[in-house]
């Protein structure tokens, strides 16, 4: 079994810090000359971003449900293969969720090292700290990092709270130069955040004097043979929008259409790019088209090739905010009217507060896919669904399926390796749900 130095980097809740810290790590083994794997637990899309930056390499999710037992493991035993370092970042609180990190960091063998934010905090710390460590017996707990630490006496108040047999792994102290900016959805995207190879840079250098400058135990992970797909795709060129506007996409979905032989481009709608004529497949991912939707309602090559792909009755895949794009307009927050390209009837609307959340699945002939939806927006169609998704949680229905000529839109963001034939199905334009 492979092995290696493996940290899962948890909290008590979301907004302590765990993606700064997680980056910072990453960032200083990697100064130190060492080989860092990332990964996120849950279907996230925008921390992995800015881990990816820090790390050098693409960030995949690991999520007991939604990807996978079998597929979390054979991930990790292959990254413990080429890493010096794994790191994985996880999701909100320690216990939060069905599957939880704690669930995953058990399942595995990881330990947790939990960052907890000291603001307005002195000696309930411990008892913080005390309670992550003892609330399940199985967790591998490895110790405890403040943040946001106001002072050198502050640290020390934090670390004589602790009982004696919790390791203190340091503090950071709070710092404008190494903060993430977030919005609705989550943190910014790495690439719109000012100065993030700075701030990387700087979480980095704040670790540097506490435990976690050193390697942690090493881990053994037991090997899991990758099952290769049939070359379900082969010969299909799948065109992908990628940019500001739309950019949640999963490393492991655009992996697999390569692994099923497709050949894969990009082009960006918000730069007025094309689709290429030679594409057979389009997919338009989610991101945040309502933040850019006066600049794509501008750009008439992109809307006029993309309606062309339509129209040629060629596949299009969309999710989200891709499905956003399709209709015939969108209403921002501030109550703003932008026309998008009509290719499916009905219009968006976004809200302030969160219109849905939670891990979902399509069930068709050719098996499950899972996925999952989180999104502020809400549409109005005359369109009938041609099916619903299913939540993981019970067996009430999810979001629509819009089947509208060559047109697969949902709001679930889907998992694609969960199911390679049916991911080649709906690139091949052949996919039903009955």
């Amino acid at each position: 079994m492979p092995a290696c130095p493996a940290l899962f980097i948890s909290a008590p809740a979301s907004g302590q810090g765990k993606t700064t810290i997680t980056a910072g790590l990453a960032r200083m083994h990697r100064r130190l000359g060492r080989r860092v794997t990332v990964f996120k637990a849950g279907p996230d899309f925008l921390d992995p971003m800015i881990l990816a930056r820090a790390s050098g390499a693409p960030v995949f999710s690991l999520d007991l449900w939604m990807v996978g037992e079998r597929e979390c493991r054979r991930l990790l035993a292959e990254a413990a293969l080429h890493s010096d370092l794994v790191l994985i970042e996880g999701v909100m609180g320690l216990f939060d969720g069905t599957p939880s990190s704690a669930d995953l960091s058990t399942q595995f063998g990881v330990p947790v090292a939990a960052v907890i934010s000291a603001k307005a905090m002195a000696q309930t710390f411990g008892a913080v700290a005390f309670g992550l460590a003892h609330y399940r017996a199985d967790v591998p707990f490895f110790g405890v990092l403040a943040n946001h630490v106001g002072s050198a006496r502050h640290a020390q108040m934090l670390e004589e709270s602790l009982p004696p047999a919790l390791r203190w792994l340091g503090s950071v102290a709070p710092s404008e130069e190494i903060g993430l900016p977030s919005r609705h959805l989550g943190l910014h995207q790495a690439d719109e955040i000012a100065g993030i190879e700075t701030r990387i840079e700087k979480a980095a250098d704040a670790l540097t004097n506490t435990a976690l400058a050193e390697l942690p135990p090493p881990v053994e992970f037991q090997s899991e043979s990758a099952d290769a797909p049939p070359a379900l795709l082969a010969g299909v060129h799948v065109a992908v929008a990628r940019d500001a506007a739309f950019s949640f996409i999963y490393p492991a979905n655009m992996a697999l259409l390569t692994a099923l032989g497709a050949r894969v481009s990009y082009f960006s709608p918000l730069a007025d790019e094309p689709v290429p004529t030679e594409a057979d497949t389009l997919y338009l991912p989610g991101g945040y088209p309502e933040l850019h939707a006066a600049e794509l309602a501008s750009n008439a090559t992109a809307a006029r090739s993309i309606r062309a792909h339509a129209a040629a009755h060629k596949p299009l895949v969309a999710e989200c905010g891709g499905m956003l794009y399709l209709l015939d307009a969108l209403t921002d927050t501030a109550g703003a009217r932008h026309t998008m390209l009509g290719l499916l009837p009905g219009q968006a609307t976004m809200r302030t507060r969160l219109a849905a959340l939670g891990m979902q699945q399509i069930a068709t002939p050719l098996g499950v896919m899972t996925g999952h939806t989180f999104h502020y927006s809400h549409v109005e169609t005359p369109l009938i669904p041609a099916g619903y998704t299913q939540r993981a949680s019970s067996d009430d229905r999810g979001e629509r399926i819009f089947r509208h000529g060559p047109i697969f839109a949902t709001y679930m963001h889907s998992y694609w390796p969960s199911n390679p034939a049916l991911t080649a199905a709906l690139f091949r334009g052949q996919w039903s749900l009955s």
